[in-house]
């Protein structure tokens, strides 16, 4: 649709095209927000790099300071935001303020540990260049350009909206298409923190506004969606040599190994599983369960789902699809499930209705359907029986994807969650990685590249930058050409004598 909007930045009034923002369990527009063009983005680039500058000036106690103001507005109003979240996405309120809960925990240890990870540290300069003082430090890359997924619209963007600005980078955050009443909550509150500088600015729109975004002059891009719009954005970037940070989805597995706390590994499989209707990248979409339990698990999990139900009203466990058109995609993957053998053992295609989707759990699936292959992202898990925990490891390996994965085992847990080709695992618990600040989150293959959280994510958002200081005048000069002969010999003799020697 067209309509008027105030130009703020003008002071004049402009024609321009907006979108509608719709509740998934009614329909119900719930807001109208501007298509930003690229001239828009380009404004906003611009405005960001000045305001980058100032951000950075701040030093990280200034930086964490103001991030613990904004942390304090988003924990007073959290209810507030759920319903925001709730309104968008149609989860529980519950579910809303749980990511919210998270992305607050990220928010402080970002702002707490800043400083400590990317601030100046000295590093041995070795015996040959002694006479130097060496440091290295982390520097702020400039304007982050931030691309926000619509399952988690709090916690997953903030994952790289918080680490960026505590690295003293300024960030333009463009929400989902289909959450942009909480990108612009986010954006608001910060701005109520931090009035002096647009250092994070909201820009709205459909795919355009995102490829405008990467082909813009941010200094890096961080984007959370699908594979398939994840090399888009890569192609995008590479076009002016911008680095990109991808959280690109999952199908992720759980190991269920003979000694595994049986009621524990179903639970969690069926939170895993179904929890957000299943939009979950790191959720768990297929089971390898040893032989030896395999009957006792898949009565556990049945009994389980049988408990837990979807609907748009307060006491359903979950709610509709977020996204229209991901019910086609799981009455896909489960049609070509059943006529490949599978069985359906709770639900089946008579679960999907027009909105939601009622849990469904799968036996029997070849491990080439749809089902196992692709990631279904709806309240769906396969379960396979396996031989052994090397059955397991091969068949939860055999995937293009690689980001999050579990293992219920006693004794062979750390060893089975290493051999996992994936950024995470959680062993006796579902997703537990995910809570955790101080661990990095990310995957490889098709699930992306880079890190976010931790440590990891903090530099992700910065640059190293070296410095050798000469604190006095060496008396063997190394780099001049004033070198002499006797002076090569020396350094020949000694480095013979420091690393020379047989072992």
């Amino acid at each position: 649709m067209t309509t008027v909007l105030p130009e703020h930045s003008t002071g004049e009034t402009a024609q321009r095209e907006t979108f509608d923002s719709l509740n998934p369990a009614t329909d119900e527009v719930v807001g109208t927000y501007p298509i930003h063009i690229a001239e828009d983005v380009e404004a906003a680039v611009s405005r960001a790099h000045e305001a980058a500058v100032w951000w950075d000036s701040l030093g990280f106690d200034g930086r964490a300071d103001r991030l613990r103001r904004w942390k304090g507005i988003v924990t007073r109003r959290m209810s507030q935001l759920a319903d925001v979240v709730r309104t968008e996405t149609g989860k529980p309120t519950g579910d809303a303020q749980l990511e919210i809960v998270l992305a607050i925990e990220h928010m402080e240890w970002a702002a707490k540990h800043a400083k400590k990870i990317l601030g100046r540290k000295r590093r041995a300069a070795g015996l040959l260049l002694s006479n130097n003082a060496a440091t290295v430090e982390y520097q702020p890359l400039g304007v982050i350009g931030a691309i926000g997924p619509w399952n988690y619209p709090v916690y997953t963007p903030l994952g790289s909206v918080t680490y960026a600005l505590a690295a003293g980078n300024a960030v333009v955050f463009k929400p989902s298409e289909y959450t942009p009443g909480v990108g612009k909550w986010l954006v608001d509150t910060f701005a109520e923190a931090v009035p002096e500088h647009p250092v994070l600015q909201l820009i709205t729109g459909l795919g355009e506004t995102g490829a405008a975004l990467t082909r813009s002059d941010v200094n890096k891009i961080a984007f959370t969606g699908s594979a398939t719009t994840g090399k888009k954005v890569m192609a995008a970037a590479a076009e002016k040599l911008i680095p990109v940070v991808i959280e690109a989805g999952g199908k992720d597995p759980i190991l269920v190994d003979s000694d595994a706390d049986i009621e524990a590994a179903a639970d969690a499989t069926v939170w895993g599983a179904f929890s957000n209707a299943g939009q979950t990248c790191t959720g768990i979409e297929r089971a390898y369960v040893h032989e030896q339990v395999y009957d006792e698990f898949v009565a556990k999990v049945i009994d389980k789902a049988s408990g837990v139900r979807s609907g748009t009203d307060s006491k359903a466990q979950y709610g509709p699809a977020t996204m229209p058109s991901q019910i086609d995609i799981i009455r896909g993957h489960v049609q070509d499930a059943l006529d490949r053998g599978g069985k359906a053992v709770y639900g089946g295609l008579d679960s999907i209705g027009d909105r939601c989707v009622q849990p469904i759990v799968l036996v029997d699936v070849p491990e080439n359907s749809k089902a196992v292959k692709e990631e279904t992202f709806g309240p769906t898990v396969t379960i396979a029986k396996v031989a052994d925990m090397e059955e397991a490891l091969a068949k939860a390996n055999d995937s293009r994807y690689g980001l999050g994965s579990a293992v219920f085992s006693r004794k062979q847990g750390m060893d089975l969650a290493r051999r996992l080709k994936t950024g995470a695992t959680a062993i006796n618990a579902p997703l537990s990685y995910a809570g955790i600040a101080s661990l990095p989150f990310g995957g490889h293959a098709e699930s992306g590249f880079g890190r976010i959280h931790g440590p990891e994510g903090l530099r992700e958002f910065s640059r190293p930058k070296a410095i050798a200081r000469q604190r006095f005048t060496a008396p063997i000069k190394l780099t001049s050409f004033q070198r002499t002969k006797s002076t090569d010999k020396l350094v020949s003799k000694l480095i013979a004598v420091l690393h020379g020697r047989k072992r």
